[in-house]
Formats: C-alpha cells, sequence, structure tokens
C-alpha cells in the first residue's frame, strides 16, 4: 500500500479536518483522550515507517494512524509508546471515536 510514512503535518490536517466533522458528543470526548501525535512503536508492520502516529489514548487503548492502509485504528498498549495490536482498519478518525463512545455507553468491546 502506501510506500512513505505520513508526515507531522499531514497528520495534523487529518485530525483536524475529523475534528471538524465530529458530533458534539465525539468532540467532547475527543478533547479529553486526545493527545499530541506521536510515533509509537508497532513491531509487526512499524518498524519500516518508524512507527505510526498516535493521536489519542483512552485507559490502556490508543488511537493511531495507519499509513500503510490510510485509516485509524485502536489498540491495547501497556507500556506507553508500544501499539500491541496491528490492525487495517480504513476509519475516519471520528468512526473510531464514535467506537471509543459505544464502548463506554455499552460496556461492550467490540474489536474489528
Amino acid at each position: 500500500m502506501g510506500l512513505r510514512a505520513v508526515s507531522e503535518t499531514a497528520i495534523w490536517d487529518l485530525v483536524n479536518d475529523a475534528t471538524n466533522r465530529m458530533t458534539k458528543p465525539q468532540r467532547r470526548l475527543w478533547e479529553v483522550i486526545r493527545i499530541a501525535p506521536e510515533k509509537w512503536q508497532e513491531e509487526t508492520q512499524g518498524n519500516a515507517r518508524g512507527g505510526f502516529w498516535a493521536v489519542a489514548v483512552i485507559g490502556h487503548s490508543v488511537i493511531w494512524y495507519n499509513d500503510n492502509e490510510y485509516g485509524f485504528n485502536r489498540s491495547n498498549y501497556s507500556r506507553h509508546g508500544v501499539i500491541e495490536g496491528y490492525w487495517s482498519n480504513q476509519n475516519d478518525l471520528e468512526q473510531t471515536v464514535q467506537e471509543v463512545m459505544n464502548v463506554i455507553d455499552t460496556g461492550i468491546e467490540i474489536w474489528s
């Protein structure tokens, strides 16, 4: 798929565009969980690009951008800076934030 890592400028553009599309409830949650984009390691697919951009943390979950598949994903982590599961979702950020909201609302975790 993608041959080059997404730049910090490009990830900010993706995040800002998604923030503008979020519903009010999504944006309220986003404001609590977001972090400044930072590179996190993921050993199965992320090493070639120096990691993937993490953009939010909640509990033991990290929301990150997969520049292999061009979408946002959520994975577990137990050590800050290390993604513990590779996902190839092609979700928009607001969709991934909604998934977190659904888990909070229902208590049911569905990993896709």
